[in-house]
C-alpha cells in the first residue's frame, strides 16, 4: 500500500500518485486568481470516526473533520491541520427545509453564510448560499448545480462566474478511485477555501451518505 501524500503517515492503497499544479496563496476577494486544487478523503484521521482529511497539492494537511456530527448531529467542526477550529457549521433552528449557518471559529455570533437545500426538483439547483443569516433570494452569493452523488458539483456566485467545483479524481492510468476521494477546485479570489470547504460539508449533508 501506498501513502496517500509523501507527508501523511496513514495510507489508502495506491491513492493519489498524480502530479498536482502547484497551489496558490489565497488572494483578497475580487482578484484574478488561480486554482487551488485540494484532494478530498471521506475519512476521518481518528480512528472509528467518520468525517474527511483534506490534503493540498504539496501532500500537505490543510483540513481536517473528526467526529462527524457524532454524538451532536446539528454541528460539525472544520480544523486546520493542527486541530484549530476554523469554521462551526450548525443547522438552523426553527427554519423551514434543510437549512445551515456557517460561524467563525466556534463562535455561535454573525454567521459567515447560511446555506439551504433547493426544494424546487425541477431545478438544476441542488443548494442557495447567501451571506449572514439571510438566505432570502435577493441575498444569494451562490448557487450550487450537479450532482454529489456522481462528485460533479460546480459552485457560481451571484454573476455565474465558477468559483469552485467538486470533480472525480484518476490515478496515473485513468483509474478512478470511486466517490471516496476525489478533488475540489476552488478560485480563490472568489470564495476562500474553508468556505468551499463547508459547501462541501454540506453538501455530503444534504445528498450524501451522511444525509439521516
Amino acid at each position: 500500500m501506498t501513502k496517500v501524500f509523501p507527508n501523511a503517515s496513514f495510507t489508502i492503497g495506491d491513492a493519489i500518485s498524480e502530479k498536482q499544479p502547484p497551489q496558490h496563496k489565497l488572494l483578497p476577494a475580487g482578484e484574478a486568481s488561480e486554482e487551488t486544487i485540494l484532494t478530498v478523503w471521506k475519512k476521518s484521521l481518528l480512528f472509528n470516526c467518520n468525517g474527511f482529511t483534506v490534503f493540498d497539492s504539496k501532500g500537505d494537511l490543510v483540513f481536517r473533520v473528526d467526529n462527524y456530527m457524532d454524538g451532536n448531529r446539528g454541528e460539525i467542526l472544520l480544523m486546520d491541520a493542527n486541530g484549530n477550529p476554523l469554521l462551526t457549521i450548525r443547522r438552523k433552528k426553527m427554519s423551514l427545509g434543510d437549512s445551515w449557518l456557517v460561524y467563525e471559529g466556534e463562535s455561535m455570533e454573525k454567521p459567515r453564510l447560511c446555506v439551504k437545500k433547493s426544494v424546487n426538483i425541477l431545478s438544476k439547483c441542488l443548494a442557495y448560499v447567501s451571506s449572514g443569516n439571510n438566505n432570502s433570494r435577493n441575498n444569494i452569493m451562490y448557487e450550487i448545480e450537479g450532482s454529489y452523488s456522481q462528485r460533479n458539483c460546480a459552485v457560481f456566485d451571484d454573476k455565474r462566474r465558477l468559483v469552485a467545483e467538486i470533480k472525480r479524481k484518476e490515478a496515473v492510468g485513468g483509474v478512478a478511485f470511486g466517490t471516496d476521494v476525489f478533488r475540489l477546485i476552488v478560485r480563490p479570489g472568489y470564495i476562500t477555501t474553508d468556505s468551499a470547504m463547508a459547501l462541501l460539508i454540506l453538501l455530503d449533508q444534504m445528498f450524501g451518505s451522511s444525509r439521516r
